[in-house]
C-alpha cells in the first residue's frame, strides 16, 4: 500500500506557533520540509519515522521557516479569485477566452488536443494530461494577459514535451520569448 497520510498539525516553539501539514509517505526516503508561496508549511516524513523526529526536526529549522514565511509576507502577493462563487461567475469567460487563445496559438504550433476543461483548481493554473487533455483554471480570466498567455501556451507545449527540460522552454519560447519574465510575474500571484 503506497497510499500518503495527510495530516495538519501545529507546532509551538519559543512561544511561536506555526501550522503544517504533515505528509506520511511510504516512498518517501528522508524528511523533507518546504514553505510554499501560499504559506503553508509542509514535511514530508518516510512511514518508518516517528512524528516525535519530525517535531524535532522542524524545531531545528524553525527560524529557517519563520524567515521563509515572512519573505512570502511582504511578497505583496495578490490573490486570485474567490472559490466557488467566482468560479460561476467567471467560468463561462475563461472558457471564450481560452478558447481563442488556444485557437490563436495553435495556429503556429498545429497540437493536436482532446478535451479543454474549465475547473476550480486549487493549486495550478492549468495541466496537460498524458491523454492530451488540457485543463485550466478559471482565474485565468483574472490575471493580465500577458500572464494568461503565458499559461495558455505553457500547457499547449506539453503536449510535445510532457516534462520541463530545455526542449520545453525552447518550444514555449517560439511564442513567448519573454516567458521568464512572464513566469516571475506569475508567482506574484496566488489562488484563492
Amino acid at each position: 500500500m503506497n497510499k500518503a497520510v495527510f495530516m495538519n498539525k501545529k507546532l509551538i516553539h519559543n512561544n511561536r506557533e506555526i501550522t503544517y501539514r504533515l505528509n506520511k509517505s511510504r516512498r518517501a526516503k528522508r524528511l523533507t520540509l518546504s514553505v510554499r508561496c501560499n504559506s503553508e508549511v509542509v514535511l514530508t516524513l518516510p512511514y518508518r519515522f516517528t512524528e516525535n523526529l519530525a517535531e524535532n526536526f522542524l524545531k531545528e529549522k524553525f527560524d529557517w521557516i519563520l524567515k521563509q514565511l515572512q519573505h512570502y509576507k511582504k511578497d505583496n502577493r495578490l490573490e486570485i479569485g474567490s472559490g466557488l462563487f467566482g468560479y460561476r461567475k467567471h467560468k463561462e469567460l475563461a472558457r471564450a477566452i481560452i478558447h481563442n487563445k488556444l485557437t490563436v496559438f495553435n495556429n503556429y504550433y498545429n497540437f493536436i488536443y482532446k478535451r479543454v476543461a474549465v475547473k476550480n483548481q486549487k493549486r495550478c493554473w492549468g495541466s496537460c494530461s498524458n491523454d492530451k487533455n488540457l485543463n485550466f483554471n478559471y482565474r485565468l480570466a483574472l490575471l493580465p494577459e500577458p500572464l494568461c498567455d503565458y499559461v495558455i501556451v505553457h500547457e499547449l507545449c506539453h503536449l510535445r514535451e510532457l516534462n520541463h527540460g530545455k526542449n520545453f522552454w525552447a518550444e514555449v519560447a517560439r511564442t513567448i520569448p519573454d516567458y521568464q519574465l512572464r513566469k516571475k510575474e506569475l508567482r506574484k500571484y496566488t489562488i484563492k
